[in-house]
């Protein structure tokens, strides 16, 4: 696969329908490629959603890797070459993969055989439970360092100081687990 992105942040979501009885299997697997996957160079996270599809489980994973050409390193290498052989025998239908240049998926798009997309009010939802008490949090926290150094505490400057604080919680440490844990309400056939 060849990706001809601008350069930045890129995603790798990856799709596995998983045959009946290869579970547990496939979970040792999984586990073994988030590890190596993360000794690679531009490596900047992964998360994996567990879900249903036909009466199979079905795991998407998405990766984040800084730059374009990291994550071609990564796709090229041949130990994921190896790790996808090794697993053909556990996929209903091989290995899924889309690469997308968005900074984050917080909500996956619609799974193979999935009824549609997550519904917008539902990731709505989950966004306002995330951003209102850090809305709230957040500026508390800056406060005693506003009072020491009253510069850093002017209207533009805590503005800029706490947006950018929510932002960073909001997209690297929150929404990624708030997500998995909303999972099963967030899947499209829960409208």
């Amino acid at each position: 696969m060849n990706i001809e992105l601008l350069d930045g942040v890129v995603t790798l979501l990856v799709r596995h329908r998983i045959k009946k009885g290869q579970d547990q299997a496939y979970e040792v697997w999984l586990r073994r490629t988030i590890a190596m996957a993360r000794s690679y160079p531009g490596h900047l996270g992964i998360d994996v959603v567990r879900g249903h599809s036909h009466g199979q489980t079905l795991f998407t994973s998405v990766l984040r890797f800084a730059s374009t050409e990291q994550l071609q390193h990564w796709l090229d290498s041949d130990d994921r070459r190896g790790l996808v052989e090794e697993a053909q025998p556990m996929l209903a239908d091989g290995d899924q993969t889309e690469v997308n240049a968005e900074r984050e998926f917080w909500f996956t798009p619609a799974e193979v055989g999935s009824p549609g997309p997550v519904p917008r009010w539902k990731q709505a939802c989950v966004t306002f439970l995330v951003i209102l008490p850090l809305s709230f949090l957040v500026p508390m926290l800056w406060r005693p360092l506003f009072a020491r150094l009253p510069w850093l505490g002017g209207y533009v400057q805590a503005n800029v100081l706490i947006t950018l604080s929510i932002v960073l919680l909001v997209v690297y440490v929150f929404m990624p687990r708030v997500t998995r844990l909303f999972s099963r309400w967030l899947q499209p056939a829960n409208h």
